[in-house]
């Protein structure tokens, strides 16, 4: 499991995939969420923008990121 820190909050799920390495665009980071290839909080989540917020824990293609806050 990796952790991700949040420098801001929400942030959109396609830009968490995008941005870590997991998909090549956020084109590529959008299709795999439309088709249900992404799991948020265990649960297959399909909205591409879909709010994540420090807490959640996202899997996709065999990778887990475990999504924290920016420290105070």
């Amino acid at each position: 499991m990796k952790t991700v820190e949040l420098t801001r909050q929400p942030v959109e799920l396609y830009k968490i995939l995008k941005f870590e390495g997991l998909a090549a665009s956020g084109g590529d980071a959008k299709a795999a969420v439309a088709d249900g290839r992404v799991r948020v909080n265990g649960e297959v989540e399909t909205r591409k923008r879909r709010q994540i917020v420090s807490g959640d824990v996202i899997e996709f293609d065999g990778h887990t990121l475990s999504i924290t806050g920016a420290p105070d």
